[in-house]
């Protein structure tokens, strides 16, 4: 239950804070405002402190585990480039990412019902495929 009251809670903050608003996205990738930018900045600036603390304090997870993070494999740049593109595109062409979809389609905007289903079926092609794709 507290994961479903969580993703109301997020969904709700993702509308009042107008994030998922086609518009403002439109804005952002026509270099319109920086509404946009101030806030996946704020979220880099959030993350890399939340990482930093996490670290030097050795802060455990809800079960009293550890939590670590794994360095990146620097030789599987290409890889991130090239799913970088593919979902700034596939965002620019909807309006959307991966987070405001689902609240998108919760706000009662059934049309991101089609980006929902082409995300869900990516998900599960990248996880039957591969074994069998390039690194």
């Amino acid at each position: 239950m507290r994961y479903i009251l969580s993703g109301i809670f997020f969904g709700f903050v993702l509308v009042k804070s107008e994030v998922i608003s086609w518009f403002r996205i439109q804005e952002m990738f026509h270099f319109d405002a920086f509404y946009m930018y101030g806030i996946i900045g704020s979220a880099i600036i959030v993350a890399g402190i939340s990482i930093q603390l996490i670290k030097h304090w050795n802060i455990r997870d809800v079960l009293g585990d550890r939590i670590t993070l794994k360095d990146k494999d620097t030789s599987q740049y290409k890889r991130y480039i090239i799913g970088g593109i593919i979902f700034g595109i596939g965002w620019a062409f909807t309006g959307a990412c991966p987070g405001p979809m689902y609240a998108l389609t919760g706000t009662g905007l059934l049309i991101f019902i089609v980006p929902l289903l082409s995300a869900v079926a990516g998900t599960w092609f990248y996880g039957r495929f591969r074994k069998i794709m390039p690194h």
